[in-house]
């Protein structure tokens, strides 16, 4: 079996006092997409520029196609480590034509496979008609694609994206996004992507690598980061998220706004968690001819194809649910809030996610 494409072991870098990454533990897999995402300061920028070898850890180790990079007593430059890296604002040679930007990286090799592989890479970002242009005269995407061709060039083991969509306006990102991931699919490619935006990080990745103040707090499939976080960070982080006080007994999950869900495997636990509800698991309908107080509507924000709808409820903690665009609840209105049918919703014990009861403490 062969060996990651990218190891780190225990990986720790500190600026004076400030961590910015503690005991980081990651491996990607050859071929694989893998997003970095977390607030500013989290440490994600920190990992991609120890994976470049733009930055020395200072404990812990470092593998790139098997062979260390980084650990104690061996640190390999970034022009030798089989990396390449594409950056936010392209980094191209203005005064290169768009072949010779892309040639740099290949001086080892002879003239003739220089030529040939540099046609071969601009062919596959379908730019092989722009290659005697300088980057001045191309649009933004068309740069950062130069920018994956060069990185691409040296046959490298993993390619580094930072953030390479943001200096994009959102209809091109969307555009550049689709192209880039798919030569870098078509490739067999092993690419680590760091972004701040969320929808970005869940649409491109094979797994989703979560971080805050150094730590990975999720390391998962797109699907499991976002349905299955693993903390209230994450939850909150990756999307839209409301928490409600609830409790557990004889298996049925209850909360404020009535029978969550059945939890199979807790048919002996009476406990109390709190349920972690998306907007697109919470259900509205009128309450009509409701005496007394309940839910009622207090925030409706338009976003096109759906509604989102903030409903206060009795206690004063509030509940948000998506809406088709047709279905409009005045703010005022009283409504009675559900959970959708066959949602299973993330339960937390203190901050952190449970899938089993927590355990007993122990008799004193």
């Amino acid at each position: 079996m062969s060996s990651p494409a990218l190891v780190f072991e225990g990986v720790g870098k500190s600026y004076g006092s400030i961590p910015a990454a503690v005991d980081v533990d990651l491996e990607v897999q050859r071929g694989e997409l893998v997003t970095l995402i977390g607030p500013s300061g989290c440490g994600k920028s920190t990992a991609l520029r120890l994976m470049a070898g733009l930055e020395r850890p200072d404990r812990g180790r470092i593998l790139v196609a098997g062979e260390v990079v980084a650990g104690p007593g061996t640190f390999v430059q970034p022009e030798k480590r089989r990396v390449g890296m594409v950056f936010q604002d392209h980094a191209l040679f203005p005064h290169l034509s768009v072949e010779r930007n892309v040639a740099f990286g290949l001086i080892d090799l002879p003239r003739a496979e220089r030529k040939a592989r540099v046609a071969e890479v601009l062919g596959l970002v379908r730019l092989a008609d722009k290659a005697k242009r300088y980057p001045h005269e191309l649009s933004g995407g068309e740069q950062q694609r130069v920018a994956l061709a060069r990185a691409l060039a040296p046959k490298p083991a993993v390619v580094l994206l930072d953030e390479p969509f943001s200096s994009l306006d959102e209809n091109l990102r969307a555009q550049v996004r689709a192209e880039l991931v798919g030569v870098l699919r078509a490739t067999g490619t092993t690419a680590v992507f760091v972004t701040h935006d969320q929808t970005e990080a869940l649409s491109i990745g094979d797994r989703v690598v979560v971080m805050q103040a150094g730590h990975i707090e999720q390391a998962d499939t797109p699907q499991r980061v976002f349905e299955s976080p693993a903390s209230r960070f994450v939850a909150s982080f990756m999307g839209d998220a409301d928490f409600l006080p609830a409790h557990v007994h004889s298996a049925l999950l209850t909360c404020e706004i009535g029978v969550v869900s059945t939890v199979p495997g807790w048919g002996r636990a009476d406990v109390d968690v709190e349920v972690v509800l998306r907007p697109h698991e919470v259900a509205l309908s009128p309450a009509v001819g409701r005496k007394g107080e309940g839910p009622e509507v207090v925030a409706v924000e338009y976003h096109g194809a759906f509604v989102l709808h903030t409903v206060r409820l009795a206690s004063g903690r509030t509940l948000r649910s998506w809406q088709q665009h047709a279905v409009r609840y005045p703010v005022g209105t009283p409504v009675e809030a559900s959970v959708v049918a066959g949602v299973t919703p993330t339960l937390l014990v203190g901050d952190r996610a449970v899938v089993a009861p927590p355990a007993a403490p122990p008799l004193s």
